[in-house]
């Protein structure tokens, strides 16, 4: 059987908690791989809603859980958000959860810095969660960072420390801040260390285990592919990859084991945040979009911005991630339109591209290019096989799938777990 990584093919948020959850139920193993506490997972699961920032989807069923070395963790997150899914009944423990040792950590002073950059930053904001988790990475590439085996040799840690303020109380000073306090931090870290550490492990030997005993493996990525720091809307992006092939090196699996690959993408488009956003919709229609789709951040509450689906950014998305089939989300949003628009190319000063151009300026420009079809009035909610939807949907489908030259291998109806039409089993080789 083969393992399935799972990524976003838009800008996030396109339902990959449901999908993630729908296939861990026949996973043996769930593996983050890159991202932070910013990546919010909505499951529902009978009559209860579990909310996820930071772990694994899998840990609601009891399914092994790994947080991958390619994630930046910050302790004091996870440990509140176990603790709220422990009260909502969820077993948390060294038997069905793991970190990696060699995580990266979020500290105080990289939620502090990323914070007084975005207030500083006026009409360049990035619009990020205001979480620490680009701050943490920059730590990372720049060989300062605290990690999580870090934690069980704190009287080891001055030399690490020293690089850090010399690197961070010099920003700080620039916006009137005092220096790092190494005292309080040190404290900060001896009182989570015990919490973190339970859990603390080399992750690629467990799951260099479990993969040679024939498991199944879901990689389990954080935002879309439309935010890769290399590929997707830069500089409004977030600070990590999140394409498929990150799987490999945020787990310490090779590339072998990434498996099939299943895109998750709406069938319309949103994003959070700041950047370009060629089929937004800011008109009746993109109001109504959002209030059906329920369209508000899971983890900031913040509300997106809505629009018609773009098939341009799709297919990219597909092929910079090596997608072998795509999972097509909240189909039902889509009821009781007149005419649903599909955006086909972009004119840009003249030109027809059939691709989304690197430069921010050329970005903002291009001008989508739109296919009109005929809406349907019947409702698709819950509709769990192609007999129980509307031809006209079904005609959507098809053309969706043609634009994005990548097979569809499922369809999402609902945030119920059962209310997917299964075209495709990913999990089948």
């Amino acid at each position: 059987m083969a393992n399935v990584t799972v990524i976003g093919s838009q800008w996030g948020d396109e339902g990959k908690g449901k999908i993630v959850d729908w296939l861990a139920s026949r996973a043996d193993a769930v593996v983050r791989f890159q991202g932070g506490h910013n990546a919010g997972h909505t499951l529902v699961v009978g009559e209860q809603v579990y909310k996820l920032s930071l772990l694994p989807s899998g840990i609601v069923t009891g399914t092994l859980s790994i947080i991958g070395n390619g994630v930046v963790l910050d302790p004091w997150a996870l440990r509140d958000e176990i603790t709220k899914l422990r009260g909502q009944g969820v077993a948390i423990n060294p038997e069905n959860f793991a970190i990696a040792d060699n995580c990266a950590l979020i500290l105080p002073f990289h939620r502090d810095l990323d914070g007084l950059r975005e207030t500083a930053a006026g009409a360049g904001k990035i619009g990020t969660t205001g979480r620490g988790i680009g701050p943490a990475y920059e730590d990372k590439v720049g060989r300062r960072a605290i990690r999580v085996c870090d934690l069980a040799h704190l009287d080891k840690l001055d030399p690490q420390i020293d690089r850090l303020t010399a690197h961070h109380d010099a920003l700080r000073a620039g916006f009137g801040e005092p220096p790092i306090d190494r005292d309080r931090l040190k404290a900060d870290l001896a009182e989570i260390a015990d919490y973190v550490l339970e859990y603390a492990q080399p992750v690629w030997k467990r799951l260099k285990k479990v993969r040679k005993a024939g498991a199944r493996i879901l990689f389990e990525g954080a935002q879309g592919v439309l935010l890769d720091v290399d590929h997707g809307t830069y500089p409004f992006v977030t600070s990590s990859n999140t394409v498929s092939g990150t799987a490999a090196s945020g787990s310490g699996l090779g590339p072998s084991a990434v498996g099939f690959v299943l895109g998750i993408a709406k069938a319309y488009t949103t994003r959070v945040g700041s950047g370009p956003f060629p089929t937004e919709l800011e008109d009746a229609i993109g109001q109504q979009l959002g209030e059906r789709g329920h369209e508000f951040g899971t983890v900031t509450g913040r509300k997106r911005r809505c629009g018609w689906f773009d098939a341009v950014l799709v297919r990219q998305s597909c092929a910079v991630s090596g997608v072998t089939g795509i999972a097509l989300t909240k189909l039902d949003v889509l009821d009781g339109f007149d005419t649903i628009r599909i955006c086909t190319g972009y004119r840009l000063r003249g030109k027809i591209l059939d691709y989304f151009p690197s430069h921010s300026a050329d970005q903002a420009e291009v001008e989508p290019i739109y296919e009109e079809m005929d809406g349907w009035h019947e409702s698709t909610a819950g509709a769990r096989s192609y007999a129980d939807l509307p031809a006209q949907a079904i005609k959507y489908i098809q053309r969706v799938q043609e634009l994005i030259e990548t097979p569809i291998a499922l369809v999402s109806t609902s945030p119920e777990r059962e209310d997917t039409i299964l075209i495709r089993d990913p999990f089948s080789d």
